[in-house]
């Protein structure tokens, strides 16, 4: 049993809460998935710069010192807000000029996510410790993306959300049974995994087939067929939130609609604290339909 929650804040003036209103949704979720958590959340754009999401499992690492070698070996200014094992480093770069200097200078360093707005956390323990440690509450906003995990192994690689690309992310609640032929075939295409969880398939394949030139309806409708086995997918942007179930909607979800936000929940408790929920437009998602919610 795992839980995914998440929720996107339609109106600008509303976005300072979105931690605040996120962080109560993840701490509900705990008992769904103790032992590893992770959030994505879509912060304010970055023009002509990018953010890279970092975590080493050492908490003495030193990641100011990795900014400052940065700047010294590509001559690229960068700055760099740390939190706990976490680091958002900011600069000017190409996301695969990055990923191969820190591969090369920083093996033990994990890129999480990048993109001119995303930010992402993910380690093992309590969601609970996680918006303690991390300080959820204290997050601002469009877009806050989580899931609890039960299945594969336990670390912040193998914990949701799993991205793709830049400023992409997706929370999963369930399990496929055909990940590996899935993997498989996207190897001989040329796409790359950095784990053996079965969401990073999904993740994977939609990545490509947005890279192959469909839109994200195109590419969820594509998996439709592809994809075997039980799913609630939660995607977000930096502007949208997507959810789809797979055709028997075995995995449970629930979505509050306002004209302030949408929330999406593996249970209704995670949604009961929200301002308003009383007065949402509240409902269970169809199967194999496509939802998506944009920020105004």
């Amino acid at each position: 049993m795992c839980g995914i929650v998440g929720l996107l804040v339609k109106n600008k003036s509303d976005r300072q809460s979105l931690g605040e209103f996120l962080a109560p949704m993840l701490t509900c979720m705990g008992e769904r998935g103790p032992d590893s958590a992770g959030l994505a959340v879509f912060a304010s754009s970055l023009q002509h710069r990018r953010k890279f999401s970092l975590h080493c499992s050492d908490p003495r690492f030193d990641f100011p010192a990795l900014a400052a070698r940065f700047t010294r070996d590509s001559a690229i200014p960068a700055e760099i807000k740390t939190t706990d094992r976490h680091a958002v480093l900011t600069a000017a770069c190409e996301r695969s000029a990055f990923a191969r200097w820190l591969a090369e200078t920083f093996p033990k360093i994990t890129l999480l996510a990048a993109g001119q707005t995303i930010e992402m956390f993910k380690d093992v323990g309590t969601p609970d410790s996680l918006v303690k440690r991390y300080h959820v509450p204290e997050m601002t906003g469009s877009v806050g993306h989580t899931r609890m995990a039960t299945e594969s192994a336990v670390s912040p690689a193998h914990a949701h959300p799993f991205t793709a690309g830049e400023d992409f992310c997706l929370v999963h609640n369930g399990s496929l049974s055909n990940p590996y032929s899935l993997r498989r075939r996207l190897q001989r295409m040329g796409v790359a995994f950095e784990t053996d969880n079965d969401t990073e398939a999904a993740c994977r394949f939609l990545q490509w087939r947005m890279r192959e030139g469909d839109t994200l309806e195109q590419a969820i409708e594509k998996a439709f067929d592809e994809l075997d086995g039980f799913y609630t997918l939660l995607m977000a942007t930096p502007t949208r939130m997507v959810l789809v179930k797979d055709p028997f909607a075995c995995k449970p979800a629930v979505v509050a609609e306002t004209d302030d936000y949408v929330a999406v929940a593996s249970e209704y408790r995670s949604l009961a604290h929200l301002p308003a929920v009383q007065s949402a437009r509240l409902f269970e998602p169809r199967p194999q339909t496509i939802y998506s919610w944009s920020v105004q």
